[in-house]
């Protein structure tokens, strides 16, 4: 299948909202065999995808991008996963080479001084080593639900990534945090104790607080910037695709 044709964007939109997460999964996975990838940062929505793939023994590649500023947290919880599944996750790191001369130049806590080095520190640590991931995927499952920020309202369950060439698919899209708490307690699925400290959308240590309340989903990531310049550029996608309407989110990864 012609991944790059409007049309398979066009029918996927069309095609979550009306099936089961399982079902839609095991499409995806038949349709685009062993051209299916799921990036998890251990958060409570990729843990709920990640029990989809698991449970269902799907043939979808399942990553995870260690920045190594992760929380232990997160760590905690990777391995809980790994024991409850059984599955392999894959890990992408970053070059050593780039981390060793960001470190050697600009000292480790270079993201606080300016927008620029925390960018600097996002593309090596997060952006390089994604783009190796996807390398020659076809279809990318993320977390991402539209709850989450202004932005990702405006998105749709599928999208072309002009960036990695390929169509993102948000099987949660219209999932509420309540609805993932609660399905993730009543199915037995490892969550994040950092979840019930605060933190809701949860990267690396040190760019990440808990929010309080009434704060936006996104306000502990990258808090001492202003929120309009908020970004890493991981889900930076421009779903300008032959034809169909453009849209650009420009929020945290």
């Amino acid at each position: 299948m012609d991944i790059t044709s409007p049309q398979l964007v066009e029918d996927l939109r069309a095609y979550l909202p009306q099936h089961d997460i399982p079902t839609a999964l095991t499409r995806l996975a038949e349709q685009f065999a062993g051209r299916v990838a799921f990036s998890t940062s251990f958060g409570l929505e990729d843990q709920i995808l990640s029990h989809f793939i698991f449970e269902n023994q799907l043939p979808i590649k399942v990553f995870t991008l260690d920045t190594g500023r992760n929380f232990q947290e997160t760590y905690s919880t990777w391995n809980k996963t790994l024991l409850r599944y059984g599955q392999p996750i894959e890990v992408v790191f970053p070059q050593r080479e780039a981390v060793e001369q960001l470190m050697r130049t600009k000292g480790p806590n270079s993201f606080y001084e300016s927008i620029e080095n925390r960018k600097e520190c996002c593309h090596i640590r997060k952006i390089e080593p994604l783009g190796r991931a996807l390398a020659g995927q076809h279809i990318w499952l993320t977390g991402i639900r539209a709850e989450q920020s202004a932005n990702r309202q405006h998105m749709h369950r599928a999208e072309w990534d002009a960036s990695h060439q390929l169509v993102k698919a948000h099987p949660l899209f219209d999932w509420t945090w309540d609805q993932c708490l609660a399905f993730a307690q009543e199915n037995g699925v490892p969550i994040n104790p950092l979840h019930a400290k605060g933190f809701v959308s949860i990267g690396c240590a040190p760019c990440t607080r808990a929010i309080q309340p009434g704060e936006d989903f996104r306000a502990g990531r990258w808090w001492w910037e202003d929120a309009a310049a908020k970004e890493c550029g991981l889900h930076a996608t421009v779903a300008e695709h032959q034809g169909l309407d453009p849209v650009v989110e420009r929020v945290p990864g």
